[in-house]
Parts: C-alpha cells; structure tokens; sequence
C-alpha cells in the first residue's frame, strides 16, 4: 500500500470532501492540518508546486493534486491505480 498524505485545514469544506472520498475507497491517509503551522503550509506548496490552497493529495511524496483533481480521477477511473488499489 502507497503512503498517502492529505494536507488539510480544519475550516475547509473540500478537505472535508476530498477525505470523504478516501474514505469511501477504505483508503488509510495521513492528515497534515496547516492550519495553524506556516511551515506545514510551506512544506506542502513545495513539494506542489507552488499551490497553498488546501486539500493537497500526495502518494509516496508525489503531487496528486487537489479535491478536484481526485474526484476527476476517480470518475475517470484513474485514482485507484495511482493510490495503489490496483
């Protein structure tokens, strides 16, 4: 199983989505809460890019993207082979 991390803040409605669909596909994640950690924050643009806006989906430390992204994924049929359910 890949390592997954979710870089998340406590007020956001698509982290809240994003995890939802984590969740859903029984997947274990690792939440990271920059919500109050400059250096989280900083950490997480890094290593995407340049994004600051939260949730962020990295697998093994590479950049999946944002809510949107997954959820694109999943409706293409795409995000279990990168999170490793395949």
């Amino acid at each position: 199983m890949k390592k997954i991390e979710i870089y998340t803040t406590n007020y956001c409605p698509f982290c809240v989505k994003a995890k939802s669909l984590l969740n859903k596909k029984k997947i274990k994640f690792f939440e990271i809460d920059v919500s109050n950690d400059e250096s989280f924050r900083e950490k997480m643009s890094s290593m995407a890019n340049g994004a600051r806006s939260v949730p962020q989906i990295f697998t093994d430390n590479i950049h999946i993207g944002d809510c949107d992204k997954i959820h694109k994924l999943e409706q293409e049929k795409k995000l279990d082979k990168l999170l490793g359910l395949e």
